[in-house]
């Protein structure tokens, strides 16, 4: 490979690093044609960009990152994919289903800010709650108290309205 072709893969990667806040590197070693293609297209509807990369270009794109990913260079071995994502869970779910089989496998991934090295860590990534749920979360904390005022206003005026009811139907 030529070194200006080698150069502008790093310049991409590294564009690719920017423009997305969440990266996993995968072990893709063992997954034939018909079954990496599977995954694409996995990876596609879940919005995950996938790319197959060479070890050596995605260390050079990482180092010229602003982010400090030394944590993550050990993980560069073997057949590496990273998949690329807007929401730090989707490919840990993902990559979930495929755990019975072991491929591909988690190598590392850098997910809300923080690195995870090694595939013990696949169940807390997929944990990790996305920007969506949290807001979920948190509009129903909110609402909850405001739903227990208004139950408690109703009951109340529905006990004050049976008892003036009862009072009124009373012979006198």
């Amino acid at each position: 490979m030529k070194k200006e072709v080698k150069d502008t893969i790093i310049v991409e990667l590294g564009e690719k690093l920017k423009e997305y806040p969440h990266f996993y590197l995968v072990d893709v070693t063992g997954l034939d044609a018909e079954n990496t293609s599977k995954l694409r297209r996995k990876c596609f509807k879940s919005e995950i960009k996938m790319v197959v990369v060479k070890n050596k270009l995605l260390h050079k794109a990482l180092e010229a990152s602003e982010v400090d990913f030394e944590e993550i260079y050990p993980a560069l071995k073997g057949n590496t994919a990273v998949l690329f994502c807007q929401t730090a869970n989707q490919p840990a779910k993902l990559l979930k289903e495929y755990t019975k089989e072991g491929i591909p496998a988690l190598k590392a991934a850098y997910a809300e800010e923080g690195i995870f090295v090694g595939a013990d860590k696949l169940e807390e990534l997929a944990s990790i709650k996305s920007k969506n749920e949290l807001i979920g979360d948190l509009v129903a904390l909110l609402q909850s108290p405001a739903k227990n005022v208004i139950s408690a206003l109703q009951s109340g005026a529905n006990t004050i309205h049976g008892v003036l009811k009862t009072l009124g139907e009373r012979p006198e």
